[in-house]
This record gives C-alpha cells, structure tokens and sequence, in this order.
C-alpha cells in the first residue's frame, strides 16, 4: 500500500525545508561532518558563559541534523514509494498530517501512542 503520485508539493516543501537546516547548521560552522563548530576564546574570562554556549550549540546542532535526517528519510520513501505510508503499523497517513508534516514517518494514532 503506498501513495501512487505523492504530490510534487511535498518533495518541494522537504526539499525547500532541507536547503533552510543546511544552511542553519552551515551558519553554525557544521556544514559537513569534518567542521567542528565555531572557535570559542580558550582565553574568555567568563568560561562558564562559553560552556553554556557551546552546550546550547550543541542541543541546536543534534535538533537540526535530526531533522534533516528525518526529510531525507521522507524524499527517500517517495523516491522508493513508501511515502505516506506509517512505520508503525503500515496504514496510510491522512494527507492532512503529511501536508502539516510531510517528514513525518508515523500517522497520528502511533504518534499520540509514543507521547
């Protein structure tokens, strides 16, 4: 069971929403897995503030390449046509939660099931 044409709108909207996190986490300095971030001052008085910077860096940094992997999941289902289709239990999600969350792998009943 699979979505026969996912609409061309949903690979635009992942494929637009892809090209916003890469360039987010481009601006942070971890455009490819290689670059480590920005240079904090070793030297800064206030080490404290640095190591709550780069603890939020961080968090941010893990939400966005979670996110990406989440969209390249998604453009990849609809490249193998099992977009739409639930992880879970393998039924259809409504295209009303695809087109509010075209990356999303779960229908709403399994999603309200791992709250």
């Amino acid at each position: 069971m699979s979505i026969t044409d996912p609409s061309p709108d949903f690979r635009a909207q992942l494929l637009a929403e892809q090209g916003v996190l890469v360039g987010q986490l481009q601006e942070l300095g971890f455009g490819n897995e290689s670059e480590t971030g920005p240079d904090y001052d070793a030297n800064f008085a206030d080490t404290s503030q640095v190591t709550a910077e780069r603890g939020e860096t961080d968090v941010l940094v893990g939400e966005l390449r979670s996110s990406l992997q989440e969209i390249e999941r998604a453009l990849q289902k609809i490249e193998d046509g099992s977009y739409g289709i639930c992880e879970r239990c393998g039924k259809l999600i409504a295209a009303d939660r695809l087109e509010a969350m075209p990356a999303t792998a779960l229908c709403i009943s399994c999603a309200s099931l791992q709250r």
